[in-house]
């Protein structure tokens, strides 16, 4: 039996797509409850996008919490496997204060995570779904991408301290040239090189090649020759043009430790698609596996007037295939 697209939202049509887009990448469907222990984002709040999370008190006495956030029920129901790969999708909705208001919002979202031996190929991959997402939820849209690993790499090699360290990271994150600039003058460090790299802005192909030329020790070109093959991958694929190298994206050590993405499609102000490897996550709960996923804030494409002419019809879907 087909189903009548004219009945369902945006949302609705691009969960349905979504679904059939991961199932093909041979992504299992992840299904939680709303509840888990609200002692997992106590310990792991800085992960989270809002530290606000409502409890609740269940009657054998444990603290509950309605769910802010899927990834990490999905790291905690996880186990390492060495040699393997876990591809995990879903659509669950979370509970949060979205940025810019004052009141909990029930949120949905659809994603992805893969977690386990993880290789380049497998993170260029999850990089690539998430360009294709946002190519199936709208014709025209940008993925902006950087790598915690590569800007931790160059913040060591530049002679500052820990904590001139973290307040250059804070420049990074907020694009601030200038201030960049007096950090490093207030400890005789030489700031061409971090600026020219956060000036660096645009097409890959037009971007990296700059970049390299300013690289000196092994890590930076180890992590930059990662970054590097994670793009050409895009490239190959024929999404080099919505890629755009930003250096402001991310930019938390804590728990990022390889290439972050942000997406964004015409017609919504904000980024509705946000995304990274997480192996610094993983080591912080001692695991040994890498991860990497990405997070669509679907209930975001209401807002949209129409949709991709790349998006898959619903009424292409059997009510068994999607129930």
């Amino acid at each position: 039996m087909k189903i009548d697209n004219s009945i369902f939202t945006n949302e609705e049509r691009a969960i349905f797509a979504l679904r059939s887009l991961y199932d093909q990448y041979g992504y299992n469907r992840y299904k939680m409850g709303r509840f888990e222990e609200y002692d997992l984002y106590v310990r792991n709040k800085d992960f989270l996008v809002s530290d606000e999370v409502i409890t609740f008190t269940d009657r054998s006495g444990r603290l509950k919490a309605l769910k802010p956030d899927v990834t990490l029920s999905i790291i905690k129901n996880t186990t390492d496997a060495p040699g393997k790969v876990q591809k995990l999708y879903y659509n669950e909705n979370v509970y949060r204060v979205p940025e810019g208001s004052r009141s909990f919002k029930e949120i949905m979202q659809a994603g992805v995570e893969c977690v386990g031996d993880l290789d380049t190929k497998s993170i260029a991959e999850v990089v690539l779904l998430a360009a294709r997402s946002l190519d199936m939820l709208s014709d025209r849209f940008v993925l902006d991408v950087s790598h915690m690993g590569f800007i931790s790499a160059v913040l060591d090699a530049s002679g500052l301290s820990d904590s001139g360290k973290n307040r250059a990271l804070n420049c990074f994150r907020h694009k601030n040239l200038h201030e960049l600039d007096e950090v490093c003058r207030a400890e005789g460090v030489d700031s061409c090189k971090l600026t020219a790299i956060l000036d660096c802005c645009g097409n890959p192909a037009q971007v990296l090649p700059r970049i390299e030329q300013l690289l000196v020790t092994p890590a930076e070109q180890n992590a930059y020759q990662e970054f590097r093959e994670v793009c050409d991958a895009l490239e190959d694929s024929g999404y080099g043009d919505a890629l755009r190298v930003d250096f402001s994206v991310g930019n938390d050590l804590k728990y990022y430790s390889g290439v972050v993405f942000k997406g964004y499609v015409e017609g919504i102000p904000t980024g509705i698609l946000s995304g990274g490897q997480y192996d610094a996550l993983l080591r912080k709960i001692g695991r040994n596996s890498k991860a990497i996923g990405f997070a669509i804030y679907v209930d975001l494409l209401d807002k949209m007037d129409g949709m991709s002419d790349n998006m898959v019809a619903v009424e292409e879907y059997t009510l068994e295939n999607n129930g």
